[in-house]
């Protein structure tokens, strides 16, 4: 029985699912933000659907570090502020 989704995504596939560019898709994989393996011939590019899943994943929680972050920085007052008035 195959499965109900493919195991691998093309370049294209994997930049409709994060709404990015085709070339925004080739950079992550380039750079090993986002594994993939070359096949064939011409080492077409395939993303396995785990991968994605895994770099989505390691986005998520890379913006809440960012966001606890941001919350534990000090609010500045008004003092701090300076005007050019």
């Amino acid at each position: 029985m195959p499965p109900s989704s493919p195991r691998f995504l093309t370049l294209a596939d994997v930049a409709d699912v994060l709404n990015v560019t085709v070339r925004q898709v080739y950079a992550l994989v380039r750079s090993g933000d986002l594994r993939g393996i070359q096949i064939g011939g011409r080492g077409q590019w395939r993303i396995e659907t785990d991968q994605l899943e895994d770099y989505i994943s390691r986005q998520y929680a890379r913006a809440e570090a960012h966001d606890d972050e941001s919350a534990e920085a000090p609010a500045s007052s008004p003092d701090d502020v300076t005007s050019d008035h």
